[in-house]
């Protein structure tokens, strides 16, 4: 059974219970307001990280993997070296530095044609080469650190469908409009963490590599050695960054000596640790990355070096 509330009292008891809730509603909104109003230490956090981050976006199926850093500095870490200051006998032709490349221009970023490594690369690339050494051949390098501002140029020269003033030699078979799809162009590059390279070989003595002249007829990259632009490497059935699936490393039309040539060329290089990329014959990479998540975007120059051996 309830009892109930004498008649007499239930004013001053409903005036009591307005009040109440009044004050605890005040001290609520209070709360809240003080809490919204004051940053915690994850909320400071979170926004300094997001102020800092480069304003780039990842793409949705990257978003599972670890997280990419590109630095923008002016400085190489201390662990790139110059190759010639670990092999000098490597011979170097580096082709972004030049306007013979499927560009046709000099390469944002290229401020010296050099080739810069992590020194761990350099010194197993100076192991190849003394094997080569001993039967005649020394290792040519087109391409070695890719900074990221050199990647942007491609990008942006991959977007410009109007400029194909290179099809004819790099991309002869390929509609431009394909190179991302196909996988050709980027918005990232393996070079640009510095254990990966673009090399082939040639036979000594070697004869010098006579400059491209702009606007020369061009030759496709997948015709008869004695047409191709001579680079003087020795012959692989395509040139160096030719866009064509004739370039893939196992590409079964790829037959006698120029089967021969990849497989020396790749054989040497596993041996002290490098891989290949399956789809350019060309393209190694050396095991365990010294900075496998990491995009550097340094001038290729000698004053990007912090240290010089």
């Amino acid at each position: 059974m309830r009892r109930r509330t004498p008649t007499a009292l239930r004013p001053l008891l409903l005036a009591v219970l307005l009040s109440l809730t009044f004050a605890s509603a005040t001290a609520t909104a209070s709360a809240h307001t003080t809490a919204s109003a004051t940053p915690t230490a994850s909320d400071t956090a979170t926004a300094t990280a997001t102020a800092s981050a480069p304003a780039t976006a990842t793409p949705t199926a990257q978003v599972s993997q670890a997280p990419r850093t590109t630095h923008h500095d002016r400085k190489a870490p201390a662990s790139f070296v110059e190759l010639r200051d670990i092999d000098p006998t490597i011979i170097e032709d580096i082709r972004y530095a030049t306007p013979h490349n499927f560009t046709g221009v000099p390469v944002t970023g290229y401020t010296q044609p050099l080739c810069l490594l992590t020194r761990s690369t350099a010194k197993a690339l100076h192991r190849a080469q003394r094997q080569l050494l001993r039967r005649g051949y020394s290792l040519k390098v087109y391409d070695c650190f890719r900074p990221q501002r050199a990647v942007d140029h491609f990008v942006r020269w991959a977007e410009d469908l109007s400029d194909q003033r290179m099809k004819a030699e790099f991309y002869p078979r390929v509609d431009k409009t394909r190179l991302f799809a196909d996988g050709y162009i980027a918005e990232k590059s393996g070079h640009s963490r510095g254990s990966t390279l673009d090399l082939s070989f040639v036979r000594l003595p070697a004869r010098p590599t006579r400059p491209y002249v702009p606007g020369e007829a061009l030759t496709s990259c997948y015709s008869p050695k004695a047409e191709r632009f001579p680079d003087m490497a020795v012959d692989t059935g395509t040139g160096f960054d030719c866009f064509d699936t004739l370039a893939h490393t196992e590409d079964p039309r790829i037959t006698g000596s120029q089967r021969a040539h990849r497989e020396l060329l790749t054989t040497t290089l596993e041996r002290e640790g490098f891989t290949n990329l399956p789809e350019e014959w060309w393209h190694f990479t050396h095991q365990p990355e010294q900075y496998p998540d990491t995009y550097f975007d340094f001038p290729v120059s000698r004053h990007s070096l912090t240290s010089r051996h």
